[in-house]
């Protein structure tokens, strides 16, 4: 995580003749996403989210970021100083209160919706609604067309369509895998 003052002086006042935190223009999402999400792909990273949210004085900007194999502590740290580094180079276009830049990857709790969720998840046990049915089940495979959920009645494969948002569920095993299982 990384944070950044813009357009403050200071002790905390407004430099003269800009406009005062009430008058300033709202950040938005749509407003800096064309600066944010270039430099998010080009480090390799796909941006999940991106939002823009009011913390008393200050806007926060809330990234989230993901890629095949997950992003660890030191990669959110790099792509949070490259997405810093770019807004700086475009202050003058995001003008208004001071704000906060927060980068982080998808908890586990975010809803499988995309092709790309449920290939990052393989192996995993899943809560979903399949065919009207909701079932508890282990993704197997995942591609652009479906997935292959295993339960205890044995697998079966599923078009996305035919599917409602996936939660993964956490498991604490305290052993160890069987043969074959996928992490």
């Amino acid at each position: 995580m990384a944070g950044r003052t813009s357009r403050q002086a200071a002790g905390g006042r407004t430099r003269a003749g800009s406009p005062r935190p009430a008058e300033q223009a709202r950040r938005t999402a749509d407003g800096v996403e064309p600066t944010v999400r270039p430099v998010v792909e080009a480090a390799g990273y796909d941006l999940e989210d991106l939002t823009v949210s009011r913390a008393g004085r200050r806007d926060v900007l809330r990234v989230v970021v993901d890629r095949d194999g997950g992003v660890d502590l030191d990669a959110v740290a790099e792509v949070s100083r490259q997405i810093s580094k770019a807004l700086d180079g475009h202050d003058g276009e995001f003008d208004g209160p001071p704000y906060t830049l927060e980068v982080t990857s998808p908890g586990v709790d975010r809803p499988l919706t995309e092709p790309r969720h449920w290939r990052r998840n393989i192996g995993r046990l899943v809560a979903v609604t399949a065919g009207g049915s909701a079932l508890t089940a282990r993704i197997v495979a995942a591609d652009d067309a479906g997935v292959t959920l295993r339960t205890d009645g044995g697998s079966q494969d599923w078009e996305y369509a035919q599917l409602g948002p996936g939660k993964v569920k956490v498991e604490f095993t305290g052993g160890q895998r069987s043969e074959g299982e996928a992490t």
